[in-house]
């Protein structure tokens, strides 16, 4: 039975996770800040040693995307560094890293789905700080796959899904149509990467949702689909300023690994109201 460890377990990601890979026969190990500092390399050799993992699954990463703008060095901290303390660790003992990458990593200027291989040009601190993460996943290793995903939301963290239903009371609301991308689900996102890991094939993937919108479609349909009546309205990403720059533009080809996102997002809405 493979052994996997899991960084960032208790997160949004990491908490749909780590049951999925327990289910497929994986034994996992589920680390957190409180276990493992993957800015620490000591600290990761130490438990890298102890645990003797075959894969490791790097979710642990610095997601406040307006937040980076201003605090730079953390983000980096977080999401270049501790992403290659994680893979220089993995090279020492062998074991397969799976890193979690985003969207954000492309400038957003294209109108075709964005291939692995295509031109990255990240916009912000928080996609610069995830593709030097990347860079440094593929300068130290050999077997790896890197997954990039995109609009995640889950049962278990803050996310657009349980912000709009949060919101759904308000007389006017207001959402950006003019960013285009893939909304995935947690649980889509781990059945991926399930997938990935017993393909075998190393390498960079898309892992969102299949499909297109915007956030203003991404909105819209939560609503319709939760039969909620709201006063619901299109805006600019002018109007609707913010610290960091998103791409205009986002939607990844995913080969088909994950469904459409507006059946994930049914399936979702059904389960939370249960």
């Amino acid at each position: 039975m493979a052994k996997v460890l899991v960084t960032g377990a208790n997160g949004m990601l990491g908490q749909d996770l780590c049951p999925i890979l327990e289910d497929e026969g994986y034994d996992v190990i589920e680390t957190d800040i409180n276990n493992l500092d993957i800015t620490n390399p000591e600290n990761i050799k130490d438990v890298f040693e102890k645990e003797k993992p075959d894969i490791v699954i790097h979710c642990a990463a610095y997601t406040n995307v307006d937040k980076a703008e201003e605090d730079e060095k953390t983000a980096r901290l977080i999401n270049a560094k501790g992403t290659e303390n994680i893979a220089k660790a993995c090279a020492k003992i062998d074991a397969q890293m799976v890193y979690i990458s985003t969207d954000y990593v492309f400038g957003g200027d294209g109108n075709e789905p964005y291939k692995p291989n295509d031109k990255t040009n990240p916009l912000g601190i928080y996609g610069k700080t995830k593709w030097e993460g990347e860079e440094a996943v593929r300068k130290n290793l050999q077997k790896y796959y890197i997954c990039r995903t995109s609009w995640l939301y889950g049962i278990h963290g803050k996310n657009f899904v349980e912000t709009m239903i949060s919101l759904a009371d308000k007389p006017e609301l207001k959402v950006v149509d003019d960013q285009v991308g893939c909304p995935t689900w947690t649980i889509e996102l781990a059945n991926a990467i399930v997938k990935i890991l017993r393909n075998g094939k190393f390498g960079t993937f898309h892992t969102c949702g299949s499909g297109q919108t915007s956030w203003y479609g991404f909105a819209k349909e939560i609503f319709e689909k939760s039969g909620i009546n709201v006063n619901l309205k299109p805006c600019t990403t002018e109007e609707f300023p913010r610290p960091a720059k998103r791409p205009a533009y986002s939607v990844m080809n995913n080969a088909g690994i994950c469904r459409n996102w507006k059946a994930a997002l049914k399936d979702y809405l059904e389960l939370r109201n249960l």
